[in-house]
């Protein structure tokens, strides 16, 4: 490689770096003012009373109390199993998901997922949690009810409105009736009752699909004489700060599609983000892998909010909608339907809700980053090939090649012009001896002599540029969808979204002793570090050019991508493998010697001293 290129190639290299840096660093933080600025910019909730939400529509209706709707004296339980016990219920049974609904409240607040656990059943990846006698660790829990530890939950109510004043007439403490030994399954919804007593009745039906998406209708029947004013609410409540994965790179908190994609980190929830009334939207409470969303009547007006309430009752987050102000005339009835999603965010079954249900843009709650126009097409590649193959390991490998072919005329075109720089080498290094005095006269002849031979120069970094992209692209689907969690390769990597559990400090398992994480390099990263510098070694050095810089790099990505997915070193490994055979086949072609064992061997070899230095 030449001075010029091996210049360029470096500067590539230290570019792909610092990308890849500035990317984790810096993406969810813009991402996350920029929500705190659009939400800045709208109307802002009543201040007096945090737990109050901007119910009303109608501005002619008052704000509506239900700060004190069951909020206050919040009886706490040691465990989530005595919470679970302290009310009826009416248990949940589909083939994703098992739990129950509260009765008090009618709000699903006992959530498990069946398909997915705590860890992977392999041992060598490090768990603390107990597994069962089949090797399987507990079930994920994704809702867990009030009073109980680590409080999650979803709620539907009603507020009327008369005389000025505003009551929850359905809420947190309303006392359901069910039937007898009833089960939600997606082949029998169950419906709830409820009398206010004076004449108004309410029946909640709930329903359930063979995935994640739960179906709330609430019909209410007028008997009171006269017409009533009334208000529907839903909210995801989550109590605590749960702990998230700290990368930059994701989103988890508050989400929502309201007039575009809004995005709220828990730390940067201060005042309440209230935004406009719309028509066609969702919100939410969203982790890496799951998401509780609220989905609400998509041809009616709703407004929908995010807030931090931190008060007697303890730390909570709630994500939040009201809907329009209905009156129901006397002997008249109104029917509501809401949508609740509590589940895996599974990209089929999202996209899936996208379209069959015409929501906008749902398939944003699965955090495919700015370039979206590139991860999605990556993994919907990836899955492609993993309906071929049944291994999202070999689907890597597969789409490295397929990314290979499609790139392969613009690489040709970088390593022939590398080639014909290698012949060159020798008049360049002339040129560089006969004006060494004079950069100036020097550049401008070696320009010659690219002209003359149509080099180009700063071909050699294409090879690199090209795989950021990719490179992108690949860790945002490693780190973000839960198809590729727990997802297996070979041997001893079962999960290709974690990094490479071995260590060379332990001899990869020999030593009975764990290494310590920041010096652990596994079997991959250091087969990617290897086939870097081999890579590098294509080139002999060339008199004058950094050589220990190029030694250097592939040490520094060797420990660099050791703590990233193992997938993401698996693809970059044998992307340089490929890269290695694709450059000495074209230079092979064009009738440059390529000496790898050589160029390995002069670079361990002694170099001899100066015989006019002084001893």
């Amino acid at each position: 490689m030449g001075g010029g290129n091996s210049r360029n190639f470096i500067i590539a290299i230290v570019l792909s770096l610092g990308v890849l840096l500035v990317w984790q660093m810096f993406f969810a933080p813009e991402t996350a003012q920029q929500s705190q600025e659009q939400a800045a910019q709208e109307e802002q909730a009543d201040a007096a009373d945090p737990d109050i939400p901007q119910i009303a529509v109608d501005n002619d209706i008052p704000e509506p109390d239900i700060a004190a709707a069951g909020e206050d004296g919040l009886v706490q339980f040691e465990t989530r199993e005595e919470a679970l016990a302290a009310g009826g219920r009416v248990a949940i049974e589909t083939p994703s998901v098992e739990g129950s609904i509260n009765l008090v409240g009618g709000r699903i607040d006992d959530l498990q997922l069946h398909k997915y656990q705590l860890c992977p059943r392999s041992e060598l990846y490090f768990c603390s949690v107990e597994r069962g006698p089949d090797g399987e660790t507990p079930d994920i829990v994704l809702f867990s009810p009030r009073g109980g530890p680590d409080a999650y939950f979803a709620d539907w109510g009603w507020i009327r409105s008369a005389n000025g004043a505003n009551e929850v007439v359905v809420g947190v403490d309303t006392v359901w009736s069910a039937p007898e030994d009833a089960v939600l399954t997606p082949d029998s919804p169950v419906t709830l009752t409820y009398e206010t007593g004076d004449g108004l009745t309410f029946q909640r039906t709930i329903s359930v699909d063979e995935d994640y998406m739960f179906s709330v209708a609430d019909e209410v029947v007028n008997d009171t004489g006269t017409s009533v004013v009334l208000t529907p609410y839903g909210r995801v409540t989550r109590f605590g700060e749960p702990e998230n994965q700290g990368w930059f790179i994701l989103h988890e908190g508050m989400i929502g599609y309201l007039d575009g994609l809004k995005q709220v980190d828990y730390d940067d929830l201060g005042e309440p983000s209230v935004y406009e009334p719309q028509t066609n939207g969702w919100l939410g409470i969203t982790d890496k892998y799951w998401a509780a969303t609220l989905i609400p009547p998509q041809d009616e007006e709703f407004r929908g909010e995010f807030v931090r309430l931190d008060d007697a009752n303890g730390l909570r987050y709630q994500a939040r909608f009201s809907g329009a102000t209905t009156t129901i005339a006397a002997g008249g009835s109104h029917l509501i339907t809401n949508n609740l999603f509590a589940g895996a965010k599974e990209v089929s079954i999202v996209d899936g809700y996208d379209s069959s249900m015409g929501l906008d843009r749902f398939e944003l709650l699965i955090d495919w980053g700015w370039f979206y126009f590139i991860t999605k097409p990556m993994f919907t590649l990836l899955d492609w090939f993993f309906g071929l193959v049944g291994n999202f390991g070999i689907a890597i490998l597969l789409a490295t090649v397929l990314i290979k072919l499609i790139f392969f005329p613009l690489a040709n075109r970088s390593y022939r012009s590398m080639a014909k720089m290698r012949k060159v080498m020798p008049q360049v290094q002339s040129l560089r001896e006969r004006y060494k005095d004079d950069r100036a006269q020097q550049q401008q002849k070696m320009l010659e002599l690219y002209r003359k031979e149509k080099i180009n120069p700063v071909s050699g970094c294409w090879p690199i540029l090209i795989q950021i992209p990719v490179f992108f692209a690949l860790y945002k689907v490693l780190f973000v969808t839960i198809e590729m969690r727990h997802a297996p390769f070979f041997g001893w990597i079962q999960d290709l979204s974690a990094p490479d559990p071995t260590s060379f400090i332990n001899l990869f398992g020999l030593l009975p002793f764990d290494s310590p994480s920041f010096i652990q390099i596994g079997v991959w990263p250091l087969l990617m570090g290897i086939t870097m510098w081999i890579q590098m070694k294509l080139n002999p050095q060339q008199p004058g050019a950094p050589t220990w810089i190029f030694n250097l790099l592939p040490v520094v990505f060797t420990f660099l991508l050791a703590s990233f997915p193992a997938g993401l070193v698996i693809y970059w490994a044998w992307n340089n493998f490929l890269s290695v055979v694709q450059q000495w086949f074209i230079m092979r072609r064009h009738g440059v010697e390529v000496d790898l064992i050589g160029n390995i061997r002069n670079t361990f070899r002694r170099k001899p001293k100066d015989a006019n230095a002084k001893t």
